[in-house]
């Protein structure tokens, strides 16, 4: 099979979907794999390395989409890559389809197959191709809300473990996954007064085991969110409902109820929000204000750490890459009803519920 690999065209996007290691695994499973001329230097891979693994470097986006069967990338098309894409070919990447009506009509109009990392998912109901970002995002999480509270970044003044003498800033997490116990983890690291909410019990005991009373948890409700948001300093959101929009947790009229100077960082943005008033941006213009209160949102945060998210993510998608080069898509998914799950679009069908519904599209069940 032909595996091609772009640059990635989001902004400020680094990350690249194979590296060096990678490639030399699947040209030695007998592919041919073509990468585009400085797809890796973002994350300080050069061209070099990958053509000592017997990969083909290819200047040209267009070349790298006309030729390739599969195409493994890290984000979702931008409009003139959904341009280029064909049927019969299999995408591989984090696509996030329940918020983006454009993008999945543009994705069922060419025909295309696409597989989304963060659908593929084992009985057990984890996410594998979507943990590393997500631990990745969810350690950022605090690190972007510690600057950003910083009083020349726009933030009220507040140092997250405090002083001596001086009371440390209140961070409050909704979400007590992957995302948020990550954030859990560099938030009591640094000193700071936390709260997680959620409304799964067995998630919350688990962090009460580990930190004890250095970590408050709530069980989330309508009520506990209107006594917590509007006295903490930094406001993560940490919600995922696989495949689905993301729940509206933090309404507009609480987010005017937050202390002027006041962070929230979305993590959820890609998936909508749980925050009524986040919206996606990039690092470029990473933040914005509504009201008193500075947003972070932007959508793809592991890339501004290129090189650790890379190696973290291919550990995690290479199996997959390898299995569909081999064996095919439908045999590959014959083997491994997880990667079934993560077959969003098909031959011009919307095949995710979830997405079906957030979108209200037909839905068909990909069987191969």
């Amino acid at each position: 099979m032909i595996i091609g690999v772009p640059t990635e065209i989001k902004t400020r996007e680094y990350r690249v979907a194979l590296t060096p290691v990678g490639a030399r695994a699947l040209v030695e499973d007998g592919h041919e794999v073509r990468v585009q001329s400085g797809a890796g230097l973002g994350s300080g891979i050069d061209d070099q390395a990958y053509r000592e693994v017997g990969a083909e470097i290819v200047d040209e986006a267009a070349d790298i989409f006309a030729a390739s069967e599969l195409l493994v990338k890290v984000k979702e098309p931008l409009e003139k890559e959904c341009a280029r894409l064909r049927r019969g070919q299999i995408l591989m990447t984090f696509l996030h389809l329940a918020p983006a009506p454009e993008l999945t009509r543009a994705l069922l109009d060419a025909g295309v197959t696409a597989v989304a990392y963060e659908t593929i998912e084992p009985a057990d109901g984890s996410l594998p191709l979507l943990r590393p970002m997500s631990e990745v995002a969810g350690r950022m999480a605090v690190q972007v809300g510690a600057h950003y509270l910083q009083k020349e970044n726009g933030g009220r003044g507040v140092l997250l473990s405090g002083a001596p003498g001086v009371p440390p800033g209140r961070v409050l997490i909704l979400g007590a996954g992957v995302v948020g116990s990550n954030a859990v983890r560099i938030a009591v690291g640094m000193g700071a007064d936390v709260t997680v909410m959620d409304i799964d019990p067995a998630r919350m005991a688990r962090l009460d085991d580990h930190y004890g009373n250095r970590v408050r948890t709530l069980m989330s409700s309508t009520h506990a969110l209107e006594e917590e948001v509007p006295h903490c300093d930094l406001l993560i959101g940490a919600v995922l409902v696989p495949g689905a929009r993301a729940p509206r947790l933090v309404g507009r009229d609480l987010v005017r109820r937050m202390i002027p100077g006041s962070v929230v960082v979305d993590v959820a943005v890609d998936q909508g929000g749980c925050v009524e008033t986040t919206h996606p941006t990039t690092h470029d213009q990473p933040v914005y204000r509504v009201g008193d209160v500075l947003h972070y949102g932007v959508a793809n945060m592991p890339g501004a750490v290129s090189r650790t998210s890379t190696y973290a993510l291919t550990n995690s998608t290479l199996p997959y890459v390898r299995a569909i080069a081999s064996q095919g898509l439908a045999a590959a998914c014959q083997k491994d009803e997880a990667l079934r799950r993560g077959v969003n679009i098909h031959d011009g069908q919307l095949c995710n519920r979830p997405v079906a519904e957030a979108l209200n599209l037909e839905y068909k069940e990909y069987r191969p």
